[in-house]
């Protein structure tokens, strides 16, 4: 079968082949209805597929944008990942998503083979385990974007969300509730997320007059479940827990049925991440929602914008507010004799 070609919609339509092309580039602001009709029926006509290759070519674009998360467990990633991508279908970007699975070696190779297809740019949740690549990228102009996690080293745009802030307006919740021994458990101190969250936890606790040293753990989330043991198994354990992601939550609600523990009479919760089913459990889980498909759009629309720009853009940090959903895991008052 011979494919059609643009001059064969342009014979058909009875216009140029640049009239044709401003066409299937969008570009018909000020195109009469009826030409466009009459490509819009040669095109269905000859069943013609535009060239996506040559016109990538020609324009020194792929119309393509590489993703690179770490991990796409997480459902903070998932949504964000949506996000992009909606934004992207509407301006006929294409998306390649790779999972980095928290791996430095697996984040280089994919961004190699994203530069290898040409693509326009790169949307990174960074692992932190490539400096030199991140640099190199940026000192190249190349299109690039850092998600939810910064790089403070390197000059590129970034999204992120009010991590020591949250945190802080978590605690207070929880004092306002009576509690006084209130604990923080993240992974380990690797990426900026971690380590923001736990100063606003160390800033909450010392403001409010609590001692905090030993109620905070920085863990391998496959370690998590001992270090709660040990933790509730010395003097004064916690009565509430936040825990610093969706991963981390998990483990804290294994613990929780392994101690046969009562939420919130026994131990208060609250989860930092967007817990699709934290209104289905009993009791209700406290979340610190974060806008993320809001955030992955802003990414894409971000990122599009630097790549479309005749002029080099100036790096920007968007920081985007989470919100307390509190729901009845962290409700009930404690009485001080308790606390």
């Amino acid at each position: 079968m011979v494919r059609a070609t643009i001059g064969d919609v342009a014979a058909r339509a009875g216009v140029s082949k640049s009239t044709v092309s401003q066409y299937l580039n969008k570009r018909y602001q000020h195109m009469g209805a009826e030409t466009r009709a009459k490509i819009e029926e040669a095109i269905k006509a000859l069943d013609y597929q535009p060239n996506v290759l040559a016109r990538g070519l020609k324009q020194k674009r792929t119309s393509t944008l590489g993703v690179i998360v770490a991990n796409i467990m997480h459902r903070l990633s998932t949504e964000i990942c949506r996000g992009i991508e909606d934004y992207c279908q509407e301006q006929d970007i294409n998306v390649i998503l790779c999972n980095s699975d928290e791996d430095g070696e697996k984040e280089k190779k994919y961004a190699e083979m994203l530069q290898a297809k040409q693509v326009d740019g790169m949307i990174l949740l960074p692992t932190g385990k490539n400096g030199s690549l991140y640099k190199k990228l940026a000192r190249h102009r190349y299109p690039i974007l850092f998600m939810d996690r910064k790089v403070d080293s390197v000059k590129a745009d970034t999204i992120v969300v009010n991590n020591r802030e949250s945190v802080y307006e978590a605690v207070s919740h929880l004092k306002e509730r009576g509690h006084r021994r209130i604990a923080l458990a993240t992974a380990p101190l690797t990426i900026s997320t971690r380590t923001e969250r736990t100063e606003g936890f160390r800033q909450a606790m010392s403001d409010h007059g609590l001692e905090y040293g030993r109620y905070i753990i920085n863990a391998e989330i496959s370690s998590l479940r001992r270090r709660f043991r040990e933790l509730f198994d010395g003097p004064e354990p916690p009565t509430a827990l936040i825990a610093g992601n969706d991963l981390v939550l998990l483990e804290a609600l294994a613990f929780v049925k392994e101690r046969q523990l009562r939420v919130p009479e026994d131990l208060a919760l609250v989860a930092f991440d967007n817990i699709e089913f934290a209104h289905l459990l009993t009791p209700t889980l406290t979340t610190i929602s974060q806008p993320s498909i809001e955030m992955g759009r802003r990414a894409a629309e971000r990122i599009i914008s630097r790549i479309r720009s005749e002029e080099d853009l100036t790096p920007e940090e968007y920081v985007f507010k989470c919100e307390l959903a509190v729901r009845q895991s962290s409700e009930m008052k404690r009485s001080k004799s308790t606390s």
